[in-house]
């Protein structure tokens, strides 16, 4: 029973490997904390399908779960992908209710906290077991070298994970990409405003050839 059991794990990953490159691939949106995640996932997802993924909020961690949107095909200079958007929780060392609680009732700060705290196990579980690349989204406006960045960053090109870094937010006066340029220097970083969909071609052309 043992013998047949790992003939069968065995036929079953090989024929995983034989059909993987039919499959979606598996992009996972990353960064901290309003950053533009969900923003830039809204963004695309309405551009290619015409449906949003998930609400968009000024007060942080906002998005608490991964949302998915399956099956986006993107098309751009001759060249085209088809991948699954994951929209993941903004990562982040600590999660203090104290943060929320000018917006909202300390019950519902404290519930908010928790659960964000959730979220972020949940998005290292992605990184670690279930995308095939990244997109790695950060405020222009904010200083870019922090230990939440320096980790992920770390962790992805420990997996020999393709990555994008989006510099968001360029439409704020205080944006500055080429401090995020000087950072990674290691990875190709896209300005962008997802919110006023500033140079999204470039985006998607950099999408298709990344990921395709």
């Amino acid at each position: 029973m043992g013998l047949f059991t790992e003939l069968k794990d065995s036929i079953s990953r090989v024929m995983d490997r034989l059909f993987t490159d039919d499959e979606p691939k598996r992009i996972g949106i990353y960064g901290p904390p309003n950053a533009g995640k969900t923003t830039l996932a809204n963004r695309i997802a309405r551009d290619w399908t015409g449906d949003a993924i998930g609400a968009e909020s000024h007060i942080p961690h906002e998005t608490r779960r991964a949302r998915r949107k399956e099956n986006v095909e993107i098309e751009r200079d001759g060249k085209s992908v088809t991948i699954d958007i994951v929209d993941t929780p903004g990562v982040t060392t600590k999660v203090d209710y104290e943060e929320f609680t000018d917006e909202m009732e300390e019950d519902d700060a404290i519930r908010r906290s928790r659960e964000a705290t959730e979220g972020v196990a949940e998005a290292m579980h992605w990184l670690r077991e279930d995308v095939d690349g990244v997109i790695y989204v950060l405020d222009s406006a904010e200083d870019p070298i922090t230990q939440v960045n320096t980790m992920l960053i770390g962790i992805i090109e420990s997996r020999d994970l393709p990555v994008l870094i989006f510099a968001n937010k360029i439409d704020l006066d205080e944006s500055s990409v080429k401090r995020i340029e000087d950072a990674f220097p290691q990875h190709k970083t896209v300005p962008l405003s997802a919110k006023e969909g500033e140079n999204m071609d470039e985006v998607y052309e950099n999408i298709a050839e990344y990921f395709g």
